[in-house]
């Protein structure tokens, strides 16, 4: 099993949009694939036709009550793979898990429990290092960083890339690595999106995705 997280901290630059789509992707390919929507807007739960005013169970009882993953995730037939939901509850977890005991592992845990069913798990993180993302982060095997190509491109990224390497250092995720770059709205008619390009091409070299 593969666990990638999609993460950045600014809001707005496709992390929704990559995680649901690389997800359907690989079930596409007939791989074993589970969405995780970290996100308390539930954007990505909305954006596989779930109902969030419908549902049973969302990652609030995996983390907080620690339910078992078989009984929380949703089964999505029309696109061939499973997806754990969220709603609005995801802010009240980001405040449990604030006092709970390996606050930081809870989904990683979940997970390893979990192993078997799955060929690969992506995991939509919300836009902020808080509680929710931090569990994303040390769950995965690799982080995918959608970067939007406008002139803040840079703005964040950087405190992104320090939060995952206090997690390796820290032994909450000492595996963790850099899935690469994702340059996402690119408008290369205007040259603000080329020297955008360009800088991250410097900057991160084959780590950017074409």
């Amino acid at each position: 099993m593969k666990v990638i997280s999609v993460a950045n901290q600014k809001g707005g630059v496709g992390k929704t949009t990559t995680s649901v789509n690389l997800s359907a992707a690989l079930a596409a390919m007939d791989k074993r694939v589970l969405l995780i929507d970290l996100d308390p807007q539930g954007n990505a739960t909305v954006s596989v036709g779930l109902n969030k005013a419908e549902l049973g169970a969302t990652a609030f009882e995996l983390l907080v009550e620690q339910q078992p993953l078989s009984s929380v995730v949703t089964s999505i037939d029309t696109l061939r793979m499973d997806c754990l939901p969220a709603d609005g509850d995801l802010t009240a977890a980001e405040v449990a898990l604030l006092s709970a005991e390996d606050r930081e592992q809870r989904l990683k845990a979940a997970l390893d429990e979990g192993s078997a069913r799955y060929d690969f798990v992506i995991i939509d993180c919300p836009p902020a290092l808080n509680m929710l993302t931090i569990n994303g982060l040390a769950s995965a095997d690799g982080v995918l960083i959608p970067v939007q190509a406008e002139y803040y491109a840079m703005e964040g990224l950087g405190e992104l890339l320090r939060a995952m390497n206090q997690i390796q250092k820290g032994g909450l995720n000492r595996s963790l690595r850099r899935e690469g770059i994702l340059l996402t709205m690119v408008d290369r008619r205007t040259r603000l999106c080329r020297d955008v390009v360009e800088q991250l091409r410097e900057v991160f070299g084959d780590e950017g995705f074409q």
